[in-house]
């Protein structure tokens, strides 16, 4: 069966474990040597050897010279802890000595489980054959905070690495006292524990797991989750090598930022901000320093933070089972006083703190199960973007500072979902949904961002995959808000809004411009022919946009919308094109000069962006939700600047056209009857595309938006199909359009967020009137000549109406109503050619929008 004897060793000689082997103990190795013949196979360790004839040793076990000004190791500023006793020769003879017999009686406790296995162990080389782990990097928390420090989300393990030269010395000595009260006087190991464990494995009694503190971190380091004397052995050695490697300190910092303490929470700092809302960081001088009661209760948890389905015992949680959890508390607080961590005087007057009771919700301000959680994917997009692997994620230890301002935030909340109580849209069937986007111009920060009610769900303000990565819908067309880009691109090739447009002329195809059905006899006053590309604008006429397409070409437009910020259009085909890796060739096969009103579908958020771009005076600024990244430096418990957001914005159109556009656009509120509070001054442009039924007919408005906003905030809101497109109404039964519900949103939201903001009035340049009236582009035609002056006659009294209209009088009198008209409008009852009777232009439906489908 083989024999081994186990030698006698001095502080300078030698130490031979069974048959020829030899072991220098004093040069800092300690082998086993001897045979064992045992048949079958043995591992321990993960060693394995064929049975006959095996080998086993228990190999070097390094002795760490000791810094005779290290002293004796009693913890944080602990008893001992100047380490002054005696000379240095003698204090590094003890040390030497102390660490020779851990390393004999850690060989003997192998040899000793070996025999008592019964020859399930032939040989394995312990010191050598058992690696040091490297120190486990602990997943930490990742934060995500909104731009004012409220937490929106907390992702990962609930746990914040802390140092511990800076962790409060009552929770280390409390951790001690409560786990390992010799920790700071041992050599990592529990020789009881080891020969326990082989005792119980000969006998096949009951295994057991206590160990001391470094002794449990081995075992988390190198991951042994079983109880047994393979365990206990594998861990003995990468204690012994802990404590080689490491100081006392280092081996308590390891430990206290891993242990979990129930309730969720992992390492010493959560579990202190969980029970008592405190910080192990702060200092003792500071009244809301974590006490040594408050630093028991904590240390008490460790032994068995949750009930035990196997004993039935309910564990130390004090939330849980208080009365077992004070006894354990009793314990730890009495091996403090005996190991002199604190004074008679404190153990005296200690009292049971009070611990903060289990969260019955979550964070009010959180974004899980909320709107605003829907950001979280454009989060971690724009992480993979700042070079931030999923890896880097998941190691935790991230703070997040997001671009959302919780008060845009909840104004975009309030106006776009319907469960809000003042949205237009409050109780509408759940196949309307709607975006609403804001955007600070000068900065490009968003912030406020509402994409649906379900953070899961689909994301209607971007089409963005829930895990931040590709698209899980084709966007929504823009309908006339797209002529903002065509008008910027036109600008660009001097074309002036005074320029006119023929509406009679018909596509390269033949078929007619789609005008949403005006009557052509009515549209632009009776000025179909020789329109003026101003009035065309806020009127939302197709057909000069089509014709500006057509002489500019279609790359010229796409080129303003992607530096405007459009980064995806999508074909007819529902095929995507990425404008910033596709070029001019590639955007005339998948576009049609449909493109200058908005035929081809965007996303809203991107579409945010270029409207952003315009109010900003031509300036872009790219869209973002994050600020700040900052990462947990774990020798400091400090976060450090990791990443933060670019703010070098881009002068993409040149300001005196954006001027002449914002001009343009800023009399659009008004005529859509959308004026914000106060008469604060914005710009904005509607648009609509309208639902076909599936057989080549239109039937109403399948895509409404409104888009613009003021000076410090871009808004953008899309009301649409939350499942498919459908004939849309207002809750009149009335069609929609977007200067309906879109419009009304729109305000709602601006209004919001500047009364809770106390926003300054802010105004836009004043118009510059730029480009080239007579543009050979322009298509419009000759207005005919103005009417001959008639001068007066007998027939018809000197009146200027029959002067003008003799067939509209008898005798010399209007014929017709008299007196005044609706709306105060006076016009001696007589209907001018292109007008109703109250002066008001009726070649256009109520809101303005006569966007068609192409």
């Amino acid at each position: 069966m083989g024999s081994a004897s186990v030698g006698s060793a001095g502080a300078g000689g030698r130490a031979s474990v069974g048959g020829p082997g030899r072991a220098p103990v004093g040069a800092g190795t300690a082998s086993v040597g001897g045979r064992a013949a045992v048949g079958g196979r043995a591992a321990v360790g993960g060693a394995s050897v064929p049975g006959g004839g095996g080998r086993a040793s228990v190999a070097r076990a390094a002795v760490r010279p000791v810094d005779p000004a290290a002293g004796g190791g009693a913890g944080p500023d602990g008893p001992g802890g100047n380490g002054k006793k005696g000379s240095a020769a003698k204090i590094l003879n003890k040390a030497a000595k102390k660490r020779r017999r851990a390393n004999i009686l850690t060989a003997a406790a192998a040899v000793l489980v070996i025999m008592a296995g019964g020859g399930v162990v032939v040989g394995t080389w312990f010191f050598d054959g058992v690696d040091l782990p490297a120190p486990k990097t602990e997943n930490q928390m990742n934060v995500i905070t909104d731009s004012k420090g409220q937490t929106l989300a907390k992702d990962g393990t609930d746990l914040i690495v802390v140092p511990q030269a800076q962790t409060n010395k009552y929770v280390q000595f409390a951790v001690a006292a409560a786990e390992d009260k010799n920790f700071y006087t041992h050599n990592g190991i529990d020789m009881k524990g080891i020969v326990r464990a082989a005792w119980n494995n000969f006998t096949n009694g009951a295994q057991q797991g206590a160990s001391t503190i470094t002794q449990q971190y081995a075992r988390h380091a190198a991951d042994l989750k079983d109880i047994s004397y393979n365990r206990k052995l594998r861990e003995a050695v990468i204690a012994r090598k802990l404590e080689s490697e490491y100081d006392k300190n280092t081996i308590m910092e390891f430990y206290l930022n891993y242990i979990y303490l129930g309730e969720g929470r992992y390492g010493i700092e959560a579990a202190a901000q969980g029970y008592f809302g405190k910080s192990v960081l702060t200092p003792l001088d500071n009244k809301n320093a974590i006490t040594p009661e408050e630093a028991a209760v904590l240390a008490s948890i460790i032994k068995q933070p949750e009930p035990d389905s196997i004993t039935g015992h309910k564990g130390f949680d004090p939330n849980v089972n208080l009365p077992d959890a004070k006894d354990r508390w009793e314990y730890t607080m009495k091996n403090m006083l005996e190991m002199k961590w604190i004074s008679p005087e404190q153990y005296a007057a200690r009292k049971y703190p009070k611990v903060k009771g289990k969260s019955t919700s979550a964070c009010k301000t959180c974004a899980d199960g909320k709107p605003v959680g829907m950001i979280m994917r454009h989060v971690k997009a724009e992480l993979a973007e700042m070079n931030i692997s999923a890896d880097d994620y998941q190691r935790g230890g991230l703070r997040i500072t997001t671009t959302i301002d919780p008060v845009v935030q909840k104004a975009a909340e309030e106006a776009g979902s319907r469960n809000s109580k003042t949205s237009p849209l409050y109780k509408r069937d759940k196949k309307y949904q709607s975006a609403v986007i804001g955007i600070e111009p000068d900065s490009g920060r968003v912030l406020g961002y509402y994409g649906g009610d379900n953070p899961a769900g689909l994301d209607y303000g971007s089409y963005m995959n829930g895990d931040g990565t590709g698209f899980s819908g084709s966007g929504q067309p823009p309908g006339s808000t797209f002529k903002i880009y065509t008008l910027a691109a036109g600008l660009r090739e001097d074309i002036s809004f005074k320029t006119t447009w023929d509406g009679t002329k018909k596509k390269i195809d033949g078929t007619e411009i789609s005008n949403a059905g005006g009557d052509p006899g009515k549209i632009c006053g009776g000025k179909i022919k020789y329109c003026d590309l101003e009035t065309a604008t806020i009127q939302s006429y197709n057909f000069p946009f089509y014709q500006i397409a057509e002489g500019i070409g279609v790359e010229k437009v796409v080129e303003a919308a992607r530096d405007a910020g459009i980064k995806h259009i999508f074909n007819n085909d529902n095929k995507v094109v990425d404008l910033t890796k596709t070029d001019a060739a590639d955007w005339k096969k998948n576009f049609g000069l449909e493109i200058g009103f908005g035929q081809y579908n965007i996303s809203p958020l991107e579409h945010a962006q270029g409207v952003s771009t315009i109010v900003n005076g031509g300036v872009r600024q790219e869209a973002h939700f994050i600020k700040t990244v900052k990462r947990i430096d774990q020798s400091t418990g400090k976060p450090v600047a990791l990443k933060s957001e670019k703010r070098t914005g881009k002068q993409v159109f040149p300001p005196d056209q954006m001027a002449n556009l914002e001009g343009v656009m800023a009399k659009i509120p008004d005529h859509a009857k959308n004026v914000l509070r106060n008469g604060r001054e914005s710009i904005a442009k509607s648009g609509t595309w309208e639902f076909n039924d599936g057989k080549n007919k239109t039937a109403g408005s399948g895509d409404t938006w409104f888009v613009g906003g003021i000076p410090q905030l871009a808004a953008t809101v899309w009301v649409g199909g939350s499942s498919g497109k459908f004939e849309m109404k207002e809750k009149d039964g009335g069609e929609m359009f977007g200067s309906g519900t879109p419009a009304q949103i729109w305000e709602d939201f601006i209004n919001a967020v500047t009364k809770a903001k106390d926003m300054k009035k802010e105004t836009f340049p004043t118009p510059v009137d730029t480009g080239n009236k007579d543009s050979e582009l322009a298509t419009g035609q000759e207005p005919p000549p103005p009417p001959p002056v008639v001068p007066p006659t007998p027939e018809n009294n000197g009146n200027a109406i029959c002067t003008l209209f003799p067939e509209q009088c008898q005798n010399g009198q209007p014929t017709g109503n008299t007196g005044n008209q609706d709306n105060g409008n006076n016009n001696g009852g007589i209907q001018f050619p292109g007008t109703t009777n109250n002066g008001i232009n009726n070649g256009q439906n109520d809101d303005d929008d006569d966007d068609g489908d192409g």
